[in-house]
């Protein structure tokens, strides 16, 4: 290969890494100053370490990804519930909270799914309301926990972390020309 191929290839993919990086921070900074709950490192930190958002080339292609993200962190919740429900110690009340809260995040996994074949589909409207009636379930989920005195939801980091990447993905949706 002639070194001007290979130093075209090179500077290409530099281009594109560069071009990735800044719609990665771009669309996080926009998120983190237009939602309260949207935190600039977080939403970055989300996105940085993958390897279809360092190839976006624009916002639709990170909500994509962040669909993508906000579904894998619902998955990898339902298993964290269910070990935790495997404990034999546990009470009735907690007992009854987690299995509360494996049936919302299973119901938000359906929504996170329907949102995204609506944002495929272009239908925005129904993306976004999917996408935002799946962020009642780690709500729903974490207050449980506090509505009896003495109770400490074990789900406290997940379900902030699946709210946050929920918000993500709402708030790229609405950055996204139509």
């Amino acid at each position: 290969m002639k070194k001007s191929h290979l130093f075209s290839l090179v500077f290409f993919y530099l281009l594109l890494v560069s071009v990735s990086c800044d719609v990665i921070h771009d669309s996080c900074d926009k998120a983190a100053k237009g939602d309260p709950n949207i935190k600039f490192d977080f939403c970055v930190s989300s996105f940085e370490g993958n390897p279809k958002a360092k190839t976006a080339t624009g916002v639709a292609d990170l909500v994509k990804v962040a669909i993508e993200t906000s579904m894998a962190n619902a998955t990898s919740t339902g298993l964290i519930i269910s070990k935790l429900l495997d404990n034999k110690t546990l009470d009735t009340y907690a007992r009854n909270c987690l299995e509360d809260c494996s049936e919302l995040y299973s119901g938000a996994g359906s929504s996170i799914q329907s949102g995204g074949k609506a944002f495929e589909g272009k239908d925005y409207g129904t993306a976004n309301a999917e996408i935002s009636s799946a962020m009642d379930a780690p709500d729903t989920c974490e207050e449980q926990f506090k509505e009896k005195k003495g109770y400490v939801s074990p789900l406290t980091k997940e379900n902030n972390n699946f709210f946050q990447l929920l918000a993500i993905v709402v708030s790229f949706m609405n950055l996204v020309p139509k």
